[in-house]
């Protein structure tokens, strides 16, 4: 930690003294780029995110716009793929070209902070008040609150309900029950379950809800609670109740299977439902996760887009940017925004609201109060741990070696 907080130090200042020409120029009034009036007021910000897609393109066009007139700013905005978002941002800090507000992914917020490209959010007057403590975690770096993220996204238990009813099999709720389950409704070309296990990110966040529901940690990965989650994945690929082409499928892939009629369960998020809704014959409900044992705690990872102000050395340019973000994180934009984009408020206690317009969130809505960061306890060290998983679990779903061995070899590199 010590090595990490030094590097961070050395990194964040050589931003900081790239960013201090324009401070100087923002103290002495100067707006030569026509974004201010002639009396240095903030007329205009300009925005950077990744919401290249519908609806999420114009949803958020729309309220940017909304929410910049509301403040008084009219809004710039750039749209760039979320891929290319970390290293443009990094580029635009060394050329003193940072938007005034930027949105990346939640994980990637300790990077970019560990860089002296984000500005704390609490010195600008922003605070995380009523959101839940997990999805603070994941906007916070070395203490300091970086992010403001509206909603959230994690992982359920998609079901077809016409299989399960011919089959008169309920929900599965346990590991146990999983897997019986997942047997009884492996037929022909048809498999019981699918799910995501890709050398990528992908594959490590869709094993991180078994990982740690099971009492596994990414700090250390080499446990018998971290062997007993992935032995359940190797039983379910070497018992024939999910194919083992999980070694490669995405999450669209796994979703693709699904309507096709080749599994009968799969694990996946709510940003399938506008694809599922393109396949009206396909009749599915949505269950929370199952738990390792009867009345166990499910502890999903979060996902989702978080609202950023960059450190552009402009004080008055920030305040203003600040301004926007908490309304795009109002209450009321956080439902909307919830069922436009099929996501879940940070806030739980607005969930309830979503569920009643959209009852098929409701496992996703059960799962905000225990969703645990991905970057909260190794920050800038999380990409090493998740490559580490993700190569575990190949191993181990190959037959490489045993869940234990497979964890231990991919921990020491």
């Amino acid at each position: 930690m010590a090595q990490r907080g030094a590097k961070n130090r050395t990194v964040g200042a050589a931003v900081l003294a790239l960013t201090a020409p324009l401070a100087l120029a923002a103290c002495g009034g100067g707006d030569s780029d026509g974004a201010g009036g002639s009396d240095g007021e903030v007329t205009s910000l300009t925005v950077q995110d990744t919401f290249v897609t519908e609806p999420g393109a114009s949803y958020y066009g729309e309220l940017l716009d909304a929410c910049g007139q509301e403040n008084g700013v009219t809004i710039e905005r750039n749209s760039v793929p979320g891929g290319d978002i970390i290293a443009r941002t990094l580029q635009q800090a060394s050329s003193q070209t940072l938007p005034d507000i930027l949105s990346i992914d939640n994980p990637d917020v300790g990077q970019l902070a560990a860089a002296g490209a984000l500005a704390p959010l609490g010195e600008l007057g922003v605070s995380a008040e009523g959101i839940s403590q997990g999805v603070v975690d994941a906007n916070t770096f070395e203490d300091e609150l970086y992010g403001l993220q509206p909603t959230t996204q994690s992982l359920a238990l998609f079901y077809n309900e016409d299989l399960l009813a011919e089959a008169g099999i309920q929900p599965p709720t346990t590991w146990e029950e999983l897997e019986t389950a997942a047997a009884a409704l492996t037929q022909g070309d048809r498999y019981g379950i699918a799910f995501s296990a890709p050398p990528t990110y992908e594959g490590t966040w869709q094993f991180l809800p078994f990982m740690w529901s099971n009492g596994g940690d990414e700090t250390d990965i080499a446990t018998p609670e971290t062997a007993e989650a992935l032995q359940l994945w190797v039983d379910l690929v070497s018992s024939g109740s999910t194919s083992e082409s999980v070694l490669n499928w995405g999450q669209e892939d796994v979703n693709d299977q699904f309507i096709a009629g080749n599994a009968a369960m799969m694990i996946n998020g709510p940003w399938q439902f506008p694809v599922l809704a393109e396949n009206p014959d396909v009749t599915y409900q949505v269950a929370p996760l199952p738990a390792p044992e009867a009345g166990g705690t499910v502890v999903a990872p979060l996902g989702g887009a978080t609202w950023t102000v960059p450190e552009t050395g402009d004080d008055a340019r920030k305040a203003k940017a600040a301004a926007v973000v908490e309304c795009v994180n109002s209450d009321e934009n956080m439902v909307d925004n919830a069922l436009t984009n099929s996501s879940v408020p940070t806030k739980a206690e607005l969930g309830e609201q979503v569920v009643a317009e959209d009852p098929r969130m409701q496992a996703f809505v059960d799962v905000v109060p225990d969703l645990r960061s991905r970057t909260a306890k190794l920050q800038d060290e999380w990409p090493t741990a998740a490559t580490a998983i993700y190569t575990a679990v190949q191993t181990a779903l190959t037959g490489g070696a045993s869940p234990e061995e497979a964890l231990e070899q991919a921990q020491n590199g």
